[in-house]
């Protein structure tokens, strides 16, 4: 299928080469984040999804963080499907990999309003039966892995933006007190257990963050179990609150501990130089101020990497929200926390990948060409190369790489085996295709 055929034959190559994009390379700092964080006596920990704990994203989780949080692999409907059967299946595998990883293992989240099985949520329960249902949850799955968690996310979400009780199957079945029996009945399951109340937009002083405050106070007051309150930090770019410190300290002057749980900072899409910029400096005002917060004590970003990421799918047209991009290199926000905990990091160089598309023979009917990537000052770990063709030229097959034709349009993915391409090096794909009259070389773009 490669050997040149009968007909018009080019001794010469038709060759184009483009140079697509200038990155970092993909190494972090020269001290890991958990190192950094462990050296102002914090952690820094990641939400994660279990099945991904392998290769690249496996290496960075373990490496950079010293505390995991279960995306999903704790919440009601994973672990309780079908009333009385239950699956521990991705948080085992959690927990498993932060031991191996001398990380922390945060739970989330024991009581919500979302994500629960249908079977609890369509049920029709009396207050007895649904706080011996709540009861028998907690002390099922905080049993379960009592001594291997070191904090709770117990109660979830429990306020309106204006600071009245959320609506939820627990508060109307129960009452305002289902949190303090919610946090009495973790306490029982494993009193060595840091239990936190848990929140979004409670990050700077407002109705609702004071709510949760006045809550927490009547808790102490009252001799409920309450360790410290989560602040997710769902944030969106430049929008970090100018009181966010100041709350963090409010917290911490109740005696109990301050954790940033979910941080991440969406922007309107496409990144751009600018808006990462902007991030960094959201992600470096967030960390500085849990740093100079004593019992600030945990910051977690709510996925390390953009192909990890619930905001892409939850906030259209918005994304790029954490550390890392798709392809696990450092964004300028890993730099940002970095630099906030003290952290001297290198200074990535400037570099870029190129594709070199050439046609190695050509006969009347068709043509074998190549496209060569290749980095300098930069690397990948996964890469697409796309084209349009401009004469009618269709791909027939394909080699190192799986490509798919969509009219003139041409995209061309790495295989399993050779997605990376280090600083210094290069690889290669081959393809075969069709033509008539002409082949003009094409612009390939890498994605």
């Amino acid at each position: 299928m490669r050997s040149l055929r009968t007909g018009l034959s080019l001794a010469a190559l038709f060759t184009g080469a483009v140079m697509l994009f200038a990155a970092p390379a993909a190494h972090a700092a020269d001290t890991p984040l958990r190192d950094l964080a462990a050296a102002k006596g914090k952690v820094i920990g990641t939400a994660v999804t279990g099945s991904k704990l392998t290769g690249t994203y496996g290496d960075i989780a373990g490496s950079q963080f010293s505390s995991l949080t279960p995306g999903n692999a704790m919440k009601w409907e994973t672990v309780e499907p079908t009333q009385g059967s239950f699956n521990w299946a991705e948080a085992d595998q959690i927990v498993a990999f932060a031991q191996a990883h001398n990380q922390q293992v945060r739970g989330h989240t024991l009581v919500w309003h979302s994500q629960n099985p249908s079977w609890l949520t369509n049920g029709t329960w009396t207050s007895a039966q649904l706080s011996s249902l709540l009861q028998n949850h907690i002390s099922t799955e905080v049993g379960r892995y009592k001594g291997k968690i070191t904090a709770w996310d117990v109660v979830n979400e429990p306020f309106n933006e204006d600071g009245t009780y959320r609506s939820t199957l627990w508060y109307n079945g129960l009452g305002a007190n289902y949190i303090a029996q919610a946090l009495t009945w973790a306490h029982a399951a494993d009193p060595a257990a840091k239990l936190y109340i848990n929140d979004y937009n409670v990050e700077g002083v407002n109705a609702k963050s004071t709510a949760l405050y006045n809550l927490v106070k009547s808790l102490k007051a009252a001799g409920v179990p309450i360790d410290g309150v989560g602040l997710q930090a769902h944030l969106i770019l430049g929008q970090v609150p100018a009181t966010l410190q100041q709350n963090i300290q409010r917290f911490a002057d109740l005696g109990v501990d301050v954790a940033i749980t979910e941080l991440d900072v969406r922007m309107a899409l496409p990144a751009d130089s600018t808006k990462l910029a902007q991030q960094k400096a959201d992600f470096k005002s967030v960390m500085a101020a849990c740093v100079a917060v004593a019992r600030c004590v945990n910051v977690t970003v709510w996925g390390f990497t953009d192909s990890d990421s619930w905001v892409d799918s939850t906030f259209p047209g918005y994304g790029a929200a954490t550390p890392y991009d798709a392809n696990y290199a450092p964004k300028p926000a890993y730099y940002g926390l970095s630099e906030a905990l003290g952290g001297t990091t290198t200074t990535p160089p400037t570099g870029a990948c190129s594709a070199t598309y050439s046609v190695g023979s050509q006969w009347n009917t068709g043509f074998t060409g190549q496209v060569t990537i290749a980095c300098s000052g930069a690397s990948l770990s996964s890469w697409k190369a796309s084209w349009t063709y401009g004469a009618g030229q269709q791909i027939t097959q394909a080699w190192n790489a799986t490509c798919t034709q969509s009219g003139t349009a041409v995209s061309c993915a790495n295989a399993s085996y050779n997605g990376t391409v280090p600083d210094g090096g290069s690889v290669s794909f081959g393809f075969n295709a069709s033509w008539s009259g002409s082949n003009p070389v094409p612009v390939v773009t890498l994605g």
